[in-house]
């Protein structure tokens, strides 16, 4: 098993844009990730296994809920800390940062910002400690990028909510304790439901066969008639607008650990660059290899730039759901074309697990699809500097 002799790439010394605090929280996110995740990756990646033990670590270096507020067990760091984590977390694997943006983003998001205090301190310190793993259940059969056209649907039974529909693709399912379920009510109107793990008529069916995600556990949230207590209702915001706000600081997280998978094909490309000896010469030392390499550093470079002035806005409160649209969609679209590029640079080597060139280009052809798709973003960006929408808005 080789060593991670991981070097980040800091080209236009972007440290020097963070906080002794920022750089102090990713180089421990770092280590952890190469101490435990590095090595037990490709095997789980290869019997399509999620390292849940793993859980645990995450938790320590505060990759569960990192900006909830330490009195419900998160870290209360800011949004730059935040997607530091999130890209050390993806250069270990994207699954691993799924987890961890799912958690964190799609689970404890709206429990803190929709819920009421009673729902924080019951389910915040246990998720943001990784004893119980959440869920999100948006994404239906019929419904991915209209997900204002879902069916899942809740009816008020007087001492309680009667659930029925169905989610899939959704991240952690297999394994989750609790997941925030967005289901219409008798009139139509979007909420969310904490649903437990145990509720009769709740199953979660795990999705098998993936070539993308493999170290991530994949499956639907099954309802059947689930009687879910009035309690567990997130009553601060309705409408579609409160999943697509979870949805924006997951996206955020997205942009940044797009990066990490970026770096890690590019620092794996340039070692092997510089070791691969072909006409008695490294093929570091050949024109093309080193455009490859150069276009690869300048757009991370580019990435990394994008996602600095994003947190910035971020943490002042006045970044757009359109610049979060923006920055997934390119970074994402960044990291694949890196990846791709890096297999080349890696010859036939770079199809094994020896090297994690060919994990992370499956693994980005699922992030360049979820939590909104390449095509839907760019239109999203669209309709903002145009003023006209190109598909139907659900309200």
């Amino acid at each position: 098993m080789s060593s991670d002799r991981f070097q980040a790439p800091d080209y236009y010394q972007i440290d020097d844009l963070l906080t002794d605090e920022h750089k102090l929280i990713r180089d421990s996110v770092r280590d952890w990730v190469k101490k435990e995740v590095s090595p037990i990756i490709e095997e789980y990646a290869q019997k399509a296994e999620y390292p849940i033990h793993i859980n645990k670590g995450i938790a320590e270096v505060g990759g569960f809920g990192p900006y909830i507020p330490e009195e419900y067990g998160g870290a209360g760091l800011d949004q730059i800390s935040y997607g530091l984590i999130m890209q050390e977390l993806e250069r270990g694997d994207s699954g691993v940062r799924s987890a961890a943006s799912v958690q964190s983003s799609l689970v404890m998001y709206p429990i803190y910002n929709y819920g009421n205090e009673e729902q924080r301190k019951k389910y915040l310190p246990k998720l943001a400690s990784g004893e119980w793993v959440g869920s999100f259940g948006l994404t239906e059969p019929d419904h991915g990028s209209n997900p204002g056209g879902m069916i899942t649907n809740f009816k008020d039974k007087g001492d309680h909510y009667l659930l029925n529909g169905s989610k899939m693709w959704i991240t952690n399912s297999p394994i989750c304790n609790v997941a925030v379920v967005w289901a219409k009510n008798e009139e139509g109107r979007i909420h969310g439901l904490i649903v437990e793990r145990g509720m009769e008529g709740f199953t979660t069916p795990e999705t098998h066969g993936k070539w993308s995600l493999r170290a991530s556990r994949t499956g639907e949230l099954v309802f059947d008639n689930v009687k879910v207590p009035k309690k567990n209702l997130l009553p601060n915001k309705s409408g579609l607008g409160a999943p697509l706000g979870c949805l924006d600081s997951a996206r955020y997280g997205i942009a940044w650990g797009a990066i990490g998978a970026a770096m890690d094909c590019y620092d794996s490309a340039l070692r092997y660059s510089k070791e691969r000896i072909q006409f008695d010469r490294p093929i570091a030392s050949y024109q093309l290899v080193q455009k490859k390499l150069a276009e690869m550093l300048t757009e991370i470079t580019k990435a990394q730039l994008l996602v600095w002035r994003l947190g910035v806005l971020k943490n002042e409160n006045r970044a757009t759901t359109q610049q979060i649209s923006m920055a997934k969609r390119n970074n994402v679209d960044m990291a694949l074309k890196i990846a791709r590029e890096a297999r080349q640079i890696h010859g036939g080597m770079g199809i094994t697990g020896e090297y994690p060139i060919m994990r992370h280009m499956m693994n980005l052809e699922s992030v360049i699809t979820y939590e909104g798709t390449h095509d839907i973003h760019l239109l999203i960006t669209g309709m903002d500097i145009t003023g006209i929408s190109s598909f139907r808005v659900d309200q």
